[in-house]
Formats: C-alpha cells, structure tokens, sequence
C-alpha cells in the first residue's frame, strides 16, 4: 500500500490481503469471475558450482501430480544458487493432498535431484499466486483509491510472469492521479482514467490472449486441458482470437474438495534431511517470527467447525494444506479419549494466505499481524 496526500493504491503481500477487504466494502467483485490461486513453495539452495550455469531456466507441468493442476520450476540464479520451487493450484480434490510434501517429492526427480546433490538449502518460504486472470480481475477504483499489481490478480499464468503487468498498471494508476490532481481534484473520488486506461492498455491484451488457459485445465482436464489451452493461446497469438471469442468460468477453490473417505490416502516418504526436509525445519530457514504475546492473527470464526467439520469430513486438511505446520490437531482432554482440537501456531506463519483459501468451511480468516511481524526472504 503506497500513502499518497490524495490517493492510496493497494498492491500486494500483507497489502494484498487489505485489498480483499476492501473489495467486499465496496463490492468490487460484483460481475466478475471469483479468483482462484495456486499455492507456490520455493527454497534457495546453494550449490556446487560445477552444477551450476546461470541462466538455465526449467519449467514443468504434471510430475508428481496426476490429476491435479500444478508444476515446478528451477532457475539458475547467480552466485551458483538455484530458486527451485513447485506450485499447486488450489483447487485440487484429496484432502489428503500436501503440496508440501508434493514440492518435496519433485526434488527427488532424476532431472532435478543431481542439482541439488552437495548443495546446501538456504531459504524457503511460500505464497498464493492469482490464477484467476482476465475474468477474475475486479473493480480496480474505489473513492480515494484503487487495486494495482497483483492485489488486483493481473498475472499471466501460462506464462508464470506478473511483474511486467503489476508495474504498468502501478505507471497506469500514478498517471491517472496526476492527472486528477492536476486537474483541481481534492482527492476522495475514483480514479476512473485508471479504469479505463488498463482496459485500453497492452496488460489486457496480454491477459486477454491467455485467459482461457488455465480454466481449460480444470474444465477439460490435464491432458486434453493442456491440449486445448495451445490451441486457444496460438489463434489468439495468430489473431485469430475471433475463432474462438468464449471466455470460460472459475470455481471457488474452497468448494471442490472430496470427503475424506471418497478419497485416495498419499502415502508420502519421510525426509531424508539433505534433498527433502520436514515442513519445520524447513519453515526456520523463512526467518519468520512473531512476538509470542501478540494476539493470533490467524482467527476463527467458529471454533466447533474445524473438529465438527473440517476433521470429520474432510480429515482436517488444513493439518496438509498449511506449509508451515500452523495447524495441528491435538488431543483435547476435555473432550475426553478421542477427542481433538485444533492447535494454532501462529508464530510458524509464513504469511501465504493458503488458510484463507483453501479451507472448505472458510471458517479461518487471516488478519493482518502486529508490528512487522512474518518472514523475512533473503533474495526470494
């Protein structure tokens, strides 16, 4: 968030989670596709240099999902490091799903594992990425105000790049302040030159050409998904987008979620503490912190719910879908032999927002934290 004497624009991390409060005040969401997100894990890992060449990129798609939308990526940074990571997107059916455990088990790959081999991990950490593109791009004014970058969702999938859209449209927004302000404005009204300026810009033709991409995975499924988002994306890059002028919907992530008992258990290895790590071990090298005094941040809106529901339906996923072992189910001895309660370690917190997401009943609500408390990435 940027502090203006007129205007305050919103644009991402701890910032971006703000904007969704303020799409709800001023119903920015109103005819638009409901967003949907990925969850991205990553590490840093120092390694030997003889298995190092900067600049070698290496995209994936699948492995070790089957039928689940997501995909890893290893980038050659300098220095001999690698930012090697996976992402899930969220609207996978197992409760017994981990994209914890699945980013660890696409280190083990025989392409990616020998990189790593003598290397030493660094950094980890974690964050949800906006999937839901074109359609799922809100309202961006509100009076005194407006959503920029990716508090607003302006990222390319396919592509895995947002950064050229999020400083455009943050260029896009300060000329349409300047304008007002110059122009005799005394702030406290919307800036609709920003609204209409996106629109007019080369960010919506950039999304608009692969809008389809990513709903064609979870509509069609993975292979013919994959299939038809080729196909879409060339007409479109061929101009010949009018051949195929359709835009498909999105599903709320929280909703696609399978009962526990309708659904595969993964058996998933245990680390091997030099390749694969377990989730606390790896959640110290996030250098998150939180004063141990301070008010959870991470609140319920009805505390019966995560053992009434989430633990008998769905197995408590949130226990998987956390990377950071925030929530634990714990035996209550209240309740009894038998009974549980969910545990919540706010201080593991590494700020990704997945609770918020994911969680079936969306009975978990992420609230900002005191003071500036939360990881802190070292060249992430």
């Amino acid at each position: 968030m940027e502090l203006h004497a007129k205007y305050t624009f919103f644009a991402e991390g701890v910032r971006g989670h703000l904007s969704k409060d303020l799409m709800e005040k001023f119903n920015l969401r109103q005819g638009v596709e409901t967003q949907t997100y990925g969850i991205g894990i990553k590490e840093l890992w120092d390694v030997d240099p003889d298995k190092h060449k900067t600049g070698t990129v290496i995209h994936s798609q699948g492995w070790p999902l089957t039928d689940t939308v997501g995909g890893g990526f290893v980038y050659h940074q300098e220095n001999n490091q690698i930012a090697i990571g996976f992402v899930v997107a969220l609207d996978y059916t197992n409760p017994h799903m981990s994209p914890y455990e699945e980013m660890q088990r696409f280190k083990t790959h025989p392409a990616i594992k020998p990189m790593l081999e003598g290397g030493r991990r660094v950094a980890y950490g974690a964050r949800a990425i906006n999937e839901g593109g074109l359609q799922s791009v809100p309202k961006l004014t509100f009076p005194g105000g407006a959503l920029i970058g990716c508090a607003a969702g302006f990222v390319n999938v396919p592509r895995i790049k947002g950064a050229h859209n999020a400083m455009k449209t943050g260029m896009l927004a300060a000329e349409a302040a300047f304008a007002a302000i110059t122009g005799g404005s005394e702030g406290g009204d919307e800036l609709t030159a920003f609204e209409s300026g996106w629109k007019n810009s080369w960010v919506y033709k950039d999304l608009h050409k692969v809008r389809n991409a990513r709903p064609a995975l979870s509509k069609f499924g993975i292979k013919l998904g994959t299939m038809y988002a080729g196909f879409d994306m060339w007409m479109n890059n061929l101009g010949l987008g009018f051949l195929v002028p359709w835009t498909f919907g999105h599903h709320a992530d929280h909703t696609q979620l399978m009962k526990a008992d309708q659904a595969p258990k993964i058996d998933y290895p245990k680390p091997d503490g030099e390749i694969t790590f377990d989730r606390l071990t790896n959640v110290s090298f996030s250098a998150t912190n939180h004063e141990e005094d301070q008010p959870v941040h991470l609140t319920l809106k009805d505390h019966s719910v995560p053992v009434a529901t989430n633990l008998a339906l769905y197995d408590g996923p949130e226990n998987r879908f956390c990377p950071a072992g925030v929530y634990e189910f714990v035996d209550d001895d209240e309740a009894g032999k038998g009974g549980k309660r969910l545990q919540i370690n706010a201080q593991n917190c590494v700020h990704c927002k997945t609770c918020d997401i994911k969680d079936p009943t969306q009975n978990i609500h992420w609230v900002v934290p005191e003071g500036g408390g939360g990881p802190n990435y070292p060249n992430m």
